[in-house]
């Protein structure tokens, strides 16, 4: 049998561009004992895909050169030769963009019933690592009250969007940064936040200006999902013990030289805290998380938009979208 890969053939420099990737076909070996192969059906594309490409420290290694490129995905079990993933079952795991992967028992694999979601792309959305990051991103590190204000950029993001609605829910006042007025508008008219602030064309201090708006005693709470310029303007529009979760930082990913935060100053202004946070400190909890955002779900309580492109030769294509802001959703590859 052979496979597809979307692989790594050389180290981006700056922005990726498409000749840094390559579609291999390729034989697949024989399973060993304890191993199974998973008919990938959904890649999940997510900002942090791009951290994992460059030969740099990083709580991953980095994606191998002639690898194929690292994702979460969802599939089938089509051979087994692991009793606990027999054929058939569908899986969610750290795998590869590519047709097939091969999964083993000690790896980052886990069985899924798609009998329980209206997709099976949900396993990569709201009851995936999108879905984990925002849920105990909110309640581990921020841990807000009700009446607080509650700040996301990338709001109208995978992860913002569902933080918003989440914060919402905890009865914070809740204002969101996006780029565009179309985002914006989707901020307010979809997810239900109080106030959007567009980003475009705006430095720190603009940014801060507009933050201080809407919300001219300071916000209480930030959930970063960009840095720089966002970043900074957040620092000048905090409240006395406000509290920033640091989840990603995509504006400087590309960046050939990280400018990193400029008003760190005002955390001890604001006698506020930072704390930056993988989901993966959370694993063992996913279990609570899931059926709390499930049950959310089933309540129609969270709206979750999901962009799916298809085709594995799109790989390249809609994983530039997320630097690009052209994604509506959720970026999912659609590969079989």
């Amino acid at each position: 049998m052979k496979r597809t890969r979307f692989t790594l053939v050389r180290r981006p420099q700056g922005r990726p561009v498409e000749a840094d990737f390559a579609l291999v076909e390729e034989e697949l070996p024989a399973l060993a004992e304890g191993e199974f192969l998973v008919a990938n059906r959904y890649a999940s594309l997510d900002p942090a895909i791009r951290g994992w490409l460059d030969d740099a420290p990083s709580y991953m290694p980095p994606v191998p050169l002639g690898e194929a490129v690292r994702a979460t995905t969802v599939g089938e079990v089509v051979e087994s030769r692991n009793p606990a993933f027999p054929v058939g079952q569908w899986v969610v795991g750290l795998h590869g963009i590519e047709t097939h992967s091969i999964g083993r028992s000690d790896g980052f694999a886990s069985p899924v019933d798609p009998a329980l979601v209206p997709s099976p792309t949900h396993f990569l959305s709201a009851l995936g690592a999108v879905g984990m990051t925002a849920w105990f991103g909110l309640e581990r590190v921020l841990m807000p009250a009700p009446g607080q204000t509650l700040l996301v950029s990338a709001a109208a993001g995978a992860v913002g969007s569902l933080v918003g609605q989440l914060g919402r829910l905890k009865g914070c006042r809740t204002i969101g940064i996006a780029g565009g007025e179309a985002k914006c508008r989707r901020l307010v008219e979809r997810y239900g936040y109080d106030a959007a602030i567009d980003h475009r064309g705006r430095d720190a201090e603009a940014i801060a200006e507009a933050i201080r708006a809407a919300a001219p005693e300071g916000v209480d709470r930030v959930f970063e999902n960009v840095g720089g310029a966002c970043l900074d303007g957040a620092l000048l529009a905090l409240r006395d013990g406000a509290r920033v979760a640091l989840c990603g930082l995509i504006a400087e990913y590309n960046a050939p030289a990280p400018v990193g935060a400029r008003n760190l100053w005002q955390l001890i202004v604001r006698k506020a805290t930072i704390r930056g946070f993988l989901v993966s400190e959370w694993l063992p909890e996913w279990p609570e998380g899931i059926a709390a955002m499930a049950a959310l779900l089933r309540e129609g309580k969270l709206v979750v938009d999901e962009h799916v492109d298809r085709g594995l030769d799109q790989a390249y294509a809609a994983f530039m979208r997320l630097f690009d802001g052209t994604n509506e959703g959720k970026m999912i590859l659609e590969i079989a």
